[in-house]
Parts: structure tokens; sequence; C-alpha cells
């Protein structure tokens, strides 16, 4: 079944990483899984790391490891701003797994509450969310 394809755009501080029309994006924000579609109500949120999927159509699927950021969804079209969008083929899973354990490693040795913590904890989730869009594991 044909869906109406609307306008989705992804930027990362390196600069735009996609800007076409699709019939459907789906990802992960801070509450829960996230599908959108075309005259979607507006929304605004704030994005997990996982995989960022795109439906060209329901056999075209474009893939990202998604890092954090935020969507902005309103006037049938989706912005997507996030730390990362990158695509499976690019990443090394084989690095992924040394910064995963060194993450893990970093909030073990974190005092609890820190900063320090909390920003370990967040490249601990990063780099497990960009292992299994590699399809080394973990998520």
């Amino acid at each position: 079944m044909a869906r109406t394809p609307f306008r989705v755009e992804i930027l990362t501080p390196e600069g735009e990483v996609f800007n076409e029309e699709v019939e459907m994006l789906s990802t992960r924000t801070a509450v829960g899984s996230l599908g959108v579609l075309a005259n979607h109500t507006p929304l605004l949120g704030m994005l997990e790391p996982t995989e960022l999927r795109l439906y060209r159509s329901e056999t075209e699927i474009v893939r990202f490891a998604q890092g954090e950021g935020y969507i902005q969804v309103g006037e049938n079209r989706a912005l997507v701003l996030v730390e990362d969008a990158i695509r499976p083929e690019d990443l090394d899973a084989a690095d992924l797994q040394d910064k995963l354990r060194n993450a893990t490693a970093e909030v073990e040795a974190a005092e609890t509450g820190t900063e320090a913590q909390r920003r370990a904890l967040r490249d601990q989730r990063r780099w497990q969310a960009f292992l299994a869009v590699a399809g080394g594991s973990p998520e």
C-alpha cells in the first residue's frame, strides 16, 4: 500500500546527511519508539541513539545509526538534528566494540551521580546502539 510522501531532512554538525521525500520515518525518542507518516501532528522530541529508518517505499529502506538529538515534525516535513547519522556500511564493528568497552570501563570507574558518569553512560548507550546497527550485537 503506497503512502503519501513527505520531506525528511537530517542534519549533523558536519552538515546535511539526507534530504528527500519518504513514506515513513522510524526512530526512538526519550519516551519510546516513534513512527512518522505524512500529515503527522506537529511534534518536537528528544532522540536517543538507535537505528533510524527512512522508508522510501515498503521495500526500499535507508538506514542510519542515529546519535542523540532532536526531531521536529510539522507542515508535512520532518527535521532530524542529531550528533551522528552514519550508514551501517560505514560502521566498524571492531572499533565500536572497543569504544563500548572503554565506555563501560568509564561507567564503572566514575563516581555515582557525577557528570563523568552521565557522559560515560551516554557514550555506552550510543556505542551499544551503533553496534546493533552494524550487526555486531548488543541491542
